[in-house]
C-alpha cells in the first residue's frame, strides 16, 4: 500500500513507517494543497499536519481508505467528503496538550510583565525599569477556560499553580465534576467572562462555535482583563475585540489569528497587532520538539493499528451506533461461505447491513455473526436464513 505523507513529519516517525511491512513510504512535503489532488494516484494513506485536504483530494484519490491528521483538530479536512467515499479520518488528539498549555501560560506571563515590549526597549539601548516594573501579578487572579478538552485541563493545572482560581465553561462539566476539580462552573461564554479576569479559549472549531465570542461575551470582560487564544482564530469576532481594546484596555494574547497564510514563511498584518496590549505568535502552540514526536509517533500507532488489525484509532467519521431497527444474531460453523450466503439472503429481499461483526470460538469449529440491519427481516427472509447450509441458530433482536 501507498503512503502519502504531505507535510514534514520527524526522522523517527519516518523510519518506522518505512519499517511498516507491505508500505511504500512517499514523503513530500512541500506539496501544495493545490497540487495534492494531483498526486493521489495510487495512495491508500494519506498524513498532513496543517495542509489543507478538499474535497477534490478524495474525488480523485482511487485508492485512499484513511487520511491521518497529525495534530488535534480536523478542520482543515473535508470529513464530509471523506464519509462520504467510505475513507477514514483520524487525528491525535490530546498529544500537544501541554505544549500550547504553556504556550497560553506563557502568553498570560507576557501580558503581565510585557515582557515584549521591555526586551524591544532594552535591545534599544534604553534602561525604563519605571516603566516596565509596573505589573498585577496573576497570584489570586480569576482564570476563565473555554473548553475543557486535554490543553483546557492543562492550562487549569498550570494556573493553580500559578495560584490561580479556576472558572470554567464546557458542555461536558457537570455540577459534580466541577466540585472534583475545585473549579466554578458557568452555563454560558458570558457568564465565564463576566468572572473572569483572564479568559483562555480552548474551544473546538465547529458551526456552533464560530464567532461565538462575541461583543456580547468580549464586553462582559472586566476592564483591563485578558484574553488568550490558542484554538481557533475563528471562534471570536475581531472586530469588536479590536474596539474593546482601544476602549476598554483589554489585553490580548493570539497564537490563531484570521487569514493566516499558509505558507511556513509568509508577510502578514492585522489592524490588533498594531495595538498597544496585544501580542501574539504565528501558530505555534503546538511546535515543541516533545510535542511533535509524541503527534508522530501517534500518527505512526494509527497507520500500524489500520495496517495490521483493520482498526482506526482516534476515528472522527465512522458512527458510533450505525442507525439500526434490528440485529441478527447468527451462530454458525465456521466454513468457507456461509456469510456469503447470510449476506445474499439478506440482500435479496432489500434490507441494508449497517454493521457486522463476526468471531470465532476455541477450537475454530463454530462461530457467531452479529449483523445490524436497517429494518427487520421478514419472517420469510427469517426461514430462509434458517435452511442455510452449516448455520445452527438465528435470533432477531429489535433494537
Amino acid at each position: 500500500m501507498k503512503l502519502l505523507i504531505a507535510d514534514k513529519l520527524e526522522d523517527q516517525a519516518l523510519q518506522a513507517l518505512r519499517a511498516l511491512p507491505g508500505l511504500e513510504v512517499v514523503a513530500q512535503p512541500g506539496i501544495s494543497k493545490d497540487a495534492l489532488p494531483d498526486a493521489m494516484a495510487g495512495v491508500g494513506i494519506l498524513i498532513v499536519r496543517g495542509k489543507q485536504v478538499s474535497a477534490a483530494v478524495f474525488e480523485r484519490a482511487d485508492a485512499l481508505q484513511l487520511v491521518v491528521r497529525a495534530g488535534a483538530g480536523v478542520n482543515t479536512i473535508d470529513v464530509k467528503a471523506a464519509s462520504a467515499r467510505g475513507v477514514f479520518v483520524a487525528n491525535c488528539p490530546g498529544k500537544n496538550a501541554i505544549a500550547v498549555a504553556e504556550l497560553a501560560i506563557g502568553l498570560m506571563l507576557a501580558l503581565d510583565r510585557r515582557l515584549p515590549d521591555a526586551v524591544a526597549s532594552l535591545r534599544a539601548g534604553r534602561w525604563e525599569k519605571g516603566e516596565y516594573g509596573k505589573a498585577d501579578g496573576l497570584h489570586g487572579k480569576a482564570l476563565g477556560v473555554a473548553g475543557l478538552g486535554a490543553i483546557g485541563r492543562e492550562v487549569l493545572l498550570r494556573g493553580r499553580a500559578l495560584g490561580l482560581r479556576g472558572h470554567v465553561h464546557s458542555r461536558s462539566l457537570t455540577a459534580e465534576g466541577a466540585a472534583e476539580l475545585g473549579v466554578t462552573r458557568h452555563d454560558s461564554l458570558r457568564s465565564l467572562a463576566a468572572a473572569s479576569d483572564i479568559l483562555s479559549l480552548h474551544l473546538p472549531m465547529t458551526a456552533a462555535t464560530r464567532g461565538a465570542v462575541n461583543a456580547e461575551v468580549l464586553g462582559a470582560l472586566p476592564a483591563r482583563a485578558m484574553l488568550i487564544n490558542t484554538a481557533r482564530a475563528e471562534v471570536v469576532d475581531h472586530a469588536a475585540l479590536a474596539e474593546l481594546v482601544r476602549t476598554r484596555g483589554l489585553r490580548v494574547g493570539l497564537d490563531v489569528l484570521p487569514g493566516e497564510p499558509e505558507a511556513a514563511s509568509a508577510s502578514y498584518s492585522h489592524e490588533l497587532l498594531a495595538l498597544p496590549g496585544v501580542i501574539a505568535t504565528p501558530h505555534v502552540g503546538a511546535s515543541t520538539a516533545q510535542a511533535q514526536l509524541a503527534i508522530a509517533d501517534e500518527a505512526v500507532r494509527i497507520v500500524a493499528s489500520f495496517l495490521k488489525a483493520g482498526e482506526v484509532p482516534n476515528c472522527v467519521n465512522v458512527a458510533v451506533t450505525p442507525p439500526a431497527h434490528c440485529q441478527l444474531v447468527t451462530r454458525h460453523l465456521d466454513r468457507v461461505g456461509v456469510l456469503a450466503s447470510l449476506l445474499g439472503v439478506i440482500k435479496q429481499h432489500g434490507i441494508n447491513v449497517g454493521e457486522m461483526q463476526n468471531r470465532q470460538f476455541e477450537g475454530g469449529a463454530a462461530a457467531t455473526a452479529i449483523i445490524r440491519l436497517g429494518s427487520a427481516p421478514p419472517a420469510a427472509c427469517i426461514d430462509e436464513l434458517r435452511r442455510v447450509p452449516d448455520v445452527l441458530h438465528i435470533e432477531v433482536v429489535m433494537l
